[in-house]
């Protein structure tokens, strides 16, 4: 019987045990998409306890705590921080099969020494060690960075932020990772949203360019394309919830957009012909700078209304979709690629069932001299657990090619999160391992631990970053 989180820990074989101490431990790691704070990272403050650095904005978590039955005053209201601790304390005990499980010891291990585990019994003394540790410059944000040996954090970013931190932290010499800016332009996507006219104002301001028409509101998002590149952006991100692709033409767009801007509603038809024209010119504009386009596909938003209008959206109550995308992203990847204007693409699913039709999407388009051009991405949100990295990877592997794989993402607003990647890395080496001890793949070592050194690193570094 191993020991929990012994050093093998998620190795079951000797294969996998060689190729994680020889390629996997150690690695520099690539994050290229997660919801890190630059403001965070420049200012560089001390936390004033584990609660603030380790629950707060964690919907992961605050989840699993409803589920437990802790009431929401200890999840995102006014109580103390030792008494949201204390409430994430007597739900971990009950997290047995769940990742964050795994996360919340390995966390505790890896940055602050303590292998106690979590209960109500032990919740006190690893509070006040945690804390006593935090005031130390090692446990600042910085810090928590280096010491994870991270080398490239892709943050994610409304196209009308001026990037200002991203600038301030370029800028300093003492820092050392690279924090790019990720282009989220879900302002522009929803048009539905009540929000719209106020982030439209926004983007003529940050722009300069009054956005009146169509016309004025592309020039003023290709600016902002410019803009971020500028600032060191290699990367767009998008929540595609649902991926119905319809091709239109500007002259058919330009009343509906018309018609949004002066305050009416649109039809679902109207939504479906907006989003597909304007994918379609964004993705022009990631081609044209050689940018890499992300698709997150299939989260259902927002399910409770009451909690949404109590505490606000992504808050912890949405979950896995179930619509269909093949056809929609055939038919879009196509438009784009009809124009030589298809950018680097990395398809993430949330629902299982859409594995195998990623897999097989990324064979239809390629571009010679890029391999992997079209990425099936990484176990994401609910799926980024051991049963669902491992299918993930399977599923790659069977009709594609696992040794192009550009790997993990952390997908946190956490400075801890980073011991996700080690968790993957320990599932990349047990799978590959399996392999070769059943028989599947030879034991060529040194094949096998480049490729798990590409998968846990270089790929991403290429992928994201060499042109």
């Amino acid at each position: 019987m191993k020991a929990f989180l012994d050093k093998h820990f998620l190795l079951n074989s000797d294969a996998a045990v060689r190729l994680y101490e020889n390629a996997a431990e150690g690695l520099p790691i690539f994050d290229f998409h997660c919801h890190l704070n630059p403001q965070e990272v420049w200012e560089n403050n001390s936390y004033k306890s584990i609660t603030e650095v380790w629950l707060g904005g964690d919907h992961y978590k605050w989840r699993t705590m409803r589920m437990h039955g802790i009431g929401e005053r200890f999840i995102t209201g006014n109580a103390s921080d030792w008494e949201k601790f204390a409430a994430w304390a007597e739900t971990v005990p009950h997290l047995i099969g769940n990742p964050l499980y795994h996360w919340a010891h390995m966390e505790l291990k890896m940055y602050f020494g303590i292998e106690k585990r979590l209960s109500p019994e032990t919740a006190r003394e690893i509070f006040d060690e945690c804390n006593e540790k935090l005031q130390k410059p090692e446990f600042k944000p910085r810090a928590f960075i280096e010491r994870s040996n991270v080398k490239f954090i892709g943050t994610t970013d409304d196209p009308v932020s001026t990037l200002e931190y991203h600038q301030l932290l370029k800028n300093d010499q003492t820092f050392k990772a690279i924090i790019a800016p990720t282009f989220r332009p879900d302002g522009a996507l929803f048009i539905e949203r009540p929000t719209f006219k106020d982030w439209i104002e926004k983007l003529s301001e940050v722009s300069g360019i009054k956005v009146d028409t169509l016309d004025s509101f592309l020039q003023a998002l290709k600016q902002r394309v410019d803009y971020f590149h500028e600032h060191g952006g290699r990367a767009s991100d998008h929540d595609i919830q649902k991926m119905e692709y319809v091709q239109t033409t500007r002259d058919e767009i330009e009343p509906i957009f018309a018609k949004r801007l002066n305050g009416s509603e649109l039809t679902e038809e109207e939504l479906i012909l907006y989003r597909a024209f304007l994918l379609t010119e964004l993705g022009k504009m990631y081609a044209e700078k050689q940018w890499v386009m992300q698709l997150h596909m299939g989260a259902m938003r927002n399910n409770n209304t009451k909690m949404k209008n109590l505490i606000g959206p992504d808050t912890g109550f949405d979950s896995i979709g179930e619509n269909n995308f093949a056809e929609g992203i055939s038919r879009f990847l196509d438009a784009l690629d009809q124009q030589d204007a298809l950018p680097r693409t990395v398809l993430f699913n949330l629902n299982q069932k859409d594995n195998q039709v990623l897999a097989g999407m990324m064979g239809n388009f390629y571009e010679e001299g890029i391999p992997g051009k079209i990425q099936f991405g990484s176990g994401w949100w609910f799926l980024d657990h051991i049963d669902g990295m491992e299918r993930q990877m399977k599923d790659l592997a069977n009709v594609g090619l696992l040794s192009h794989f550009i790997g993990m993402l952390t997908d946190s607003r956490s400075f801890l999160s980073y011991a996700r990647h080690d968790y993957f890395r320990r599932i990349l080496c047990n799978i590959l391992g399996e392999w070769v001890e059943r028989g599947l793949a030879p034991d060529d070592f040194e094949f096998l631990e480049q490729m798990v050194r590409n998968i846990g690193y270089h790929n991403a570094e290429k992928y994201f970053l060499e042109r």
